[in-house]
Formats: C-alpha cells, sequence, structure tokens
C-alpha cells in the first residue's frame, strides 16, 4: 500500500468508513508505478471488504475515474481532466515551463518545478532531453522535503514550521549521503538563505546533483521551487544557479501579477 492510501486508512472510522472516504481510498490505492489493478490488490491495499470495493469501483468506472480493461482497474480520463483545471498547478506550469525549456536547452540536464505538499515534494513540471536522470522523477511524483534541491529550497526559504514538522519525526535516509541530522539540515539551509540558492549532492540518487532556487508570487512568499539535476561534476553548482537565477526573474516576475 503506497503512504497516501495507508494515511487514508488511518484516519478516524467517520472518514474512512464513508463512502466518499472509501472512494478516496481506492483510488489512492493506484501508485505511480501502477498501470492497473486487480479487485484482490485493491482490497488487500485498501483494507476493505471485496463486496465494498468491487461495488465502489463500478461506481468510480461509471463516473469515468476509473477505466475497467478485462478484469482489472486503471485511473480514469476523468482524474486527468479535473486534473488539469487545478488553479495553483496549471498556472506555475503554464508560467514556468516556457522558463524550463530554455533551462534544459543551456544546460542539457532535467529541470523539475516543484511545491510543498504536506512534508513532501510534489514535481508539478518535468523538462528532460533524451538523457534521463537514473531512477527517472515523474511529473507528480514526491520526495522527502529535506534531500532534494527544490525541498531545501522550500524550507530554506519557506516558514520555519515547516522546518520543524520535518525535523520532529525522523528523517528517511534514501542514500547514505542524505542529511538526516537536524542540525547539519539547518546548516544547510542557512547556507542556502545566504547563496540564494540550495544545493544537494547525491542525497537523492548516487551519482547525481541538483540546484534548486525558490519563487515567489505576487505576496513575496515562496510559492514553488524550480531545479536542475544533472550528473556530479565539478564547477556544476555554480553555473546551474547563475542560470537558475535569470530564470527564476522571469517567472517570479510573472507570478507577481497571478493569484497562485
Amino acid at each position: 500500500m503506497n503512504h497516501r492510501a495507508m494515511d487514508a486508512v488511518l484516519e478516524s472510522p467517520a472518514e474512512s468508513g464513508s463512502v466518499l472516504g472509501k472512494a478516496r481510498l481506492i483510488l489512492e490505492a493506484f501508485g505511480l508505478d501502477d498501470e492497473d489493478l486487480g479487485l484482490s490488490e485493491l482490497t488487500r491495499r485498501t483494507g476493505l471488504a471485496k463486496s465494498s470495493v468491487h461495488r465502489l469501483s463500478q461506481e468510480l468506472v461509471r463516473w469515468g475515474f476509473l477505466e475497467r480493461r478485462g478484469g482489472r482497474y486503471r485511473l480514469g480520463m476523468r482524474l486527468f481532466e479535473i486534473g488539469q483545471r487545478v488553479p495553483r498547478q496549471r498556472i506555475l506550469r503554464e508560467l514556468a515551463r516556457p522558463f524550463m525549456e530554455d533551462l534544459l536547452q543551456a544546460t542539457g540536464q532535467t529541470i523539475h518545478l516543484a511545491v510543498v505538499d504536506g512534508l513532501e515534494v510534489l514535481y508539478l513540471e518535468k523538462v528532460s532531453g533524451h538523457r534521463q536522470v537514473g531512477r527517472p522523477s515523474r511529473v507528480a511524483g514526491r520526495m522527502p522535503l529535506h534531500c532534494t534541491a527544490t525541498g531545501k529550497a522550500l524550507l530554506a526559504f519557506g516558514p520555519r514550521r515547516l522546518f520543524d514538522e520535518v525535523v520532529a519525526g525522523p528523517l528517511a535516509r534514501p542514500t547514505p549521503r542524505t542529511t538526516v541530522a537536524p542540525g547539519l539540515l539547518e546548516q544547510e539551509l542557512r547556507r542556502a538563505r545566504e547563496l540564494g540558492y540550495a544545493v544537494e549532492y547525491e542525497q537523492a540518487r548516487i551519482g547525481y546533483m541538483s540546484v534548486a532556487i525558490p519563487l515567489a508570487g505576487a505576496t513575496g512568499t515562496t510559492v514553488a521551487a524550480l531545479s536542475v539535476t544533472g550528473p556530479v561534476a565539478a564547477g556544476r553548482a555554480e553555473r546551474f544557479a547563475g542560470l537558475l537565477d535569470a530564470a527564476g526573474r522571469g517567472v517570479t516576475k510573472l507570478l507577481g501579477v497571478r493569484d497562485v
């Protein structure tokens, strides 16, 4: 079961026992790598009765939120259609995309646009060439805030309470180089504020580094982060930071007149 479905299972009985709560469990049972799931697997991941999963899955198919393929289910196009209407996601992607394409041309590396969702980075957009980052990131994918450059930028230039919430629990260690000591993480964030950008070396993936800058909205509050990710190489952090700074100024100028 993926972590979001697990969170829903652990909610109060009143929430997870409602029809909407059960439908949410079914939809969130699908992970990024799941093209389709059978009834038995949906039942196992949701913890619901098989009869309830079958009945609600049929309803979700009728609504277009699920699609039936043989005896298996997959997420439906209706979810994609509704998702494209989310204002914050749509506006950020539309404004940032041209600058992300410019960064791809200038660096040849992978470009990410991300926001905070809970205690994780949620990727809204990704632009890359033929050379992909190992274990490729995905739009709508998630990573812990503390180990990615986008996450560090969002932490460094976001509210203090977000940092406090992140370090209140154990920090995951995706690689042996991931910073998991709160004191060391705080030092990294202080350095990011001094430089104006965040850097991570092999903290999310061995062999790769990322540089990220914060993007501010109309009120000056950090609303997203923009990053460049590529293989570790000397001198890249400063070069990437300079290119990101120019792109960030362009995106921020446009965000200044939009409500996100």
